[in-house]
């Protein structure tokens, strides 16, 4: 999912369900130079999205002690 985030950022948003952050990014992205912002943008997206699901899961762990 990473070297979708690197090459297709676009891409990386609209597989996540985030459709309107999809849309900005396909803007930032149609220029050369907002390539680069727009794939950094997508990858730090999905390492957030990934630390929200592992804390909301040890969350549920602590809780059912």
């Amino acid at each position: 999912m990473i070297l979708i985030a690197i090459i297709f950022p676009t891409l990386s948003f609209f597989l996540r369900g985030k459709i309107l952050t999809a849309i900005l990014c396909l803007l930032l992205q149609i220029t050369i130079i907002g390539w680069l912002p727009a794939s950094i943008w997508a990858v730090l997206s999905l390492q957030n999205s990934r630390g929200d699901k592992r804390n909301r899961k040890l969350i549920r762990a602590i809780n059912r002690r």
